[in-house]
């Protein structure tokens, strides 16, 4: 027997080690999956700019590690060597939503359990996890968070305006207070029991009110 010999027989084995139905069952299964994630992130996707690329990577994210785990599970060898040489593998992109690491584990996950044979178990875990994922994001809550920034003048125009504050909002919290020669800015989160914002329009009136910023947020304040 000669080099030729072995590489032809190592080769056939491995071709043979996982039938081509079951391979393509595992990739046709892993981009429907795939598909399904990607709808699922944009369905809950409550960034700035939504991104097609990042949705597209976790399709293709699911595919790749199904493609791996195919491989791993086909050969003992190949899988330790693979293992060594995924090591030095360091994701570095900066993760703009915490939510996008669920779904990166997600996509990892599947692919991972579709290459391993658990079909049934990644079919209904799937499907699981996105209706989870779609009723909990999207749940609305009771009351809408804003920021209030306001400026004024002086402290009695302050005080005008904490009243008409805590008449109108169910809960306001202060979360930065700036004093300089001529101005007072103060920046609280309320939350109203309602859509009606005409109450800024009303703090705009108050004489020694420079302006009043209201903007919605995600509930997560820095500063």
């Amino acid at each position: 027997m000669n080099f030729g010999d072995i590489f032809k027989s190592s080769f056939l084995e491995n071709v043979t080690a996982i039938s081509f139905l079951d391979m393509g069952l595992a990739v046709l299964l892993s981009f429907a999956l795939g598909l399904l994630i990607m709808a699922v992130y944009k369905k809950t996707y409550r960034g700035v700019m939504y991104s097609q690329s990042f949705a597209v990577a976790l399709m293709a994210m699911s595919l790749i590690t199904t493609i791996l785990i195919l491989a791993i599970t086909s050969n003992v060898v190949l899988s330790l060597g693979m293992v060594g040489a995924l090591s030095i593998v360091r994701f570095r992109t900066a993760i703009r939503e915490p939510l996008d690491i669920a779904f990166l584990f997600w996509s990892i996950a599947n692919g991972i359990i579709l290459g391993a044979g658990f079909t049934t178990l990644a079919v209904f875990g799937s499907i699981i996890v996105g209706l989870l994922l779609v009723v909990f994001v999207n749940k609305k809550s009771k009351d809408t968070p804003y920021i209030f920034v306001i400026n004024c003048l002086d402290s009695a125009a302050e005080k005008a305006v904490m009243a008409v504050i805590k008449e109108e909002s169910i809960v306001n919290i202060l979360k930065s207070k700036t004093i300089s020669a001529d101005n007072i800015e103060i920046t609280l989160e309320l939350r109203l029991g309602n859509d009606d914002t005409d109450f800024v329009n009303k703090i705009t009136s108050i004489a020694g009110v420079r302006n009043a910023i209201l903007v919605t947020y995600n509930g997560e304040y820095a500063g």
